[in-house]
């Protein structure tokens, strides 16, 4: 009955509530966010009703798209946009598709190196967000493991970061770790915020990058963020917003200088405004 409804809401554009047994599953399964003062996650309640009434699921190899399925992706996709007021789902405007795999699928590429050398792999993905276009999750992954808190994992915000990431940038253009920052951010003009930004993300970037690197040739103890944001600054921004989101204690005894930036962005004071949409 409630997916019945909530197809309703796609046509009328009127939010449908999400049932209270179903909302507490949820919070039963993400921790992360049951932890959350109550008012944020009634908030974030608001959010996901939005969100459900604006998107499409599709399941692909027979995977049938549960309301609870749909509800978890939801979660954690609107957990970022939680301080950005009225007009906040604006960020997730340019899609309304979202795949969803049971396992991890297989993607063929193809690259050039410097020497104008083509390369062909394939690279199996836990998920995928394309800009202008849907985001591809996989259900194992999003469904979460009892270890993702410790970890500090979220395979749902890593992608939608990835979106908030692409919002304003040409359609073409690659995802940078640089999002679209609030007017006024940490009490700065345009220009010197997107320099502190850029600035602190590249040399957090490299400091972690290195010592992945480490880890991986030397023996050197591991970093505990996610290895995989050593690939660029998006997937490193992507990697450090998962942290950030699930497990901010430990994010913030590693990353100091990242946790006041990110505060920033996504906790911007009443005076300052709300990240523009």
């Amino acid at each position: 009955m409630w997916r019945a409804l909530v197809e309703l809401t796609r046509r009328w554009q009127a939010p449908v509530p999400v049932p209270e047994p179903l909302w507490q599953e949820v919070l039963a399964r993400y921790p992360f966010i049951a932890a959350r003062p109550a008012s944020e996650r009634e908030r974030l309640r608001g959010l996901c009703q939005q969100f459900l009434a604006r998107k499409e699921f599709h399941g692909t190899h027979g995977l049938e798209i549960t309301d609870h399925m749909a509800l978890c992706v939801a979660a954690q996709a609107c957990l970022p946009l939680l301080h950005w007021g009225p007009g906040a789902l604006r960020w997730y405007d340019d899609f309304v598709g979202i795949v969803i795999h049971p396992d991890e699928v297989v993607a063929h590429r193809e690259v050039m190196d410097e020497a104008g050398v083509v390369h062909h792999y394939d690279e199996p993905l836990a998920g995928e967000a394309m800009a202008g276009g849907p985001v591809m999750l996989v259900w194992r992954h999003v469904r979460g493991h009892a270890e993702d808190g410790r970890l500090g994992h979220s395979l749902v915000i890593h992608e939608f970061a990835h979106k908030i990431d692409m919002r304003h940038k040409p359609r073409h253009a690659d995802a940078d770790g640089c999002p679209r920052l609030p007017t006024g951010f940490l009490g700065l003009g345009a220009r010197a915020a997107h320099a502190l930004w850029a600035d602190t993300l590249q040399d957090e970037y490299r400091q972690f990058r290195n010592a992945v690197e480490m880890a991986e040739r030397f023996g050197a103890e591991p970093p505990w963020l996610d290895a995989y944001g050593a690939h660029s600054p998006a997937e490193f921004f992507a990697v450090a917003c998962e942290a950030y989101f699930v497990n901010r204690p430990r994010f913030e005894a590693e990353f100091p200088r990242l946790a006041r930036l990110f505060d920033g962005f996504f906790q911007p004071p009443p005076l300052t405004g709300a990240a523009t949409p």
